[in-house]
């Protein structure tokens, strides 16, 4: 049997330094103080809606932006989770919270169809800006998970950037979404949204090559 020279194993381990163990709570603290400077910059930018406190806001505006929220919150969990892979990572919470919001622009297409008003969508003076500012403010949130996920080793790196542009697009979204006083199911259900589903595509696209180890 042939035996490792210590002289090897002396040179090997000399290279070794420690590495501070990945804790979750720091990268929810991460994410969280992200995507409260993001709401603070919404207020300090464009003012929240003071329909919102005013009690002017349709329940589907709650509704809306509590699902994005939701969302949000799920992908970014889940990416945050990525970055230490173990044997059981699940994804289902994901999953579900996305089938729920995905109800959304479902209800939109179906009820606008019946009604014969989809061109509603299109002649939206709000809704270009309303996806701009939702994929900006949610730039915070996307560069945080990026430093996250840097730091750890996910084993899927286009699984992990997906979640990573759906939790930026969804908490950016959900932070413009404050400022917004357009509550209707054609508005949310559309231009609310596409953040979302650009921001799950350019997630797959450039997250990759950045946290590949």
């Amino acid at each position: 049997m042939n035996r490792v020279p210590h002289s090897l194993i002396d040179e090997l381990a000399a290279d070794l330094a420690p590495v501070r163990p990945l804790r979750r709570a720091r990268g929810i603290a991460l994410v969280a103080t992200a995507t409260l400077v993001a709401v603070g910059l919404v207020e300090v930018i464009d003012g929240f809606w003071r329909g919102i406190a005013a009690g002017q806001a349709s329940p589907l505006f709650f509704i809306a932006n509590g699902m994005f929220a939701m969302l949000g919150t799920a992908a970014a969990l889940a990416a945050i989770r990525m970055a230490s892979p173990q044997v059981g990572n699940s994804h289902e919470g994901t999953r579900w919270a996305l089938a729920m919001a995905a109800l959304l622009p479902v209800a939109a297409l179906v009820v606008l169809g019946l009604q014969g008003d989809l061109g509603q969508v299109a002649h939206d003076p709000y809704g270009f800006g309303c996806l701009l500012a939702g994929i900006e403010f949610g730039g915070l949130t996307f560069v945080a998970l990026i430093v996250w996920l840097r730091r750890g080793a996910p084993v899927s790196p286009p699984l992990a950037g997906t979640l990573t542009g759906i939790a930026a697009g969804s908490l950016g979204t959900f932070a413009h979404g404050l400022a917004c006083p357009v509550d209707t199911l054609a508005h949310l259900g559309s231009w609310h949204v596409l953040p979302v589903v650009l921001g799950g595509v350019i997630g797959r696209i450039t997250v990759p090559p950045l946290v590949r180890w």
